[in-house]
């Protein structure tokens, strides 16, 4: 029950935040990807994120860790940029 009351209190002081954008003449939409090799001590998997902006704003981002065990960084820098490009389409 404590807990609940805590959400509660969070989202009640939370309602007026919110992602801003701003207009602008030029529409530029942009995505990073990035990963951590090996990152993780106790399985060594990866973490992968990535965010999507659009304009002035940050819209759609995650980090969270790889399900496979990457053997290169190359190879997790890959599984990073196959997530982000999942999520793009």
């Amino acid at each position: 029950f404590q807990d609940c009351k805590k959400v509660i209190r969070y989202v009640k002081g939370t309602c007026n935040f919110g992602i801003k954008f701003k207009w602008t003449e030029e529409f530029k939409s942009t995505g990073f990807s990035d990963s951590d090799w090996g990152g993780s001590i106790d399985d060594m998997k990866s973490t992968s994120g990535y965010c999507f902006s659009s304009g002035s704003g940050v819209f759609s981002w995650s980090s969270k860790k790889q399900e496979i065990v990457a053997l290169s960084t190359a190879e997790a820098e890959f599984v990073a940029a196959t997530t982000a490009v999942n999520q793009a389409l």
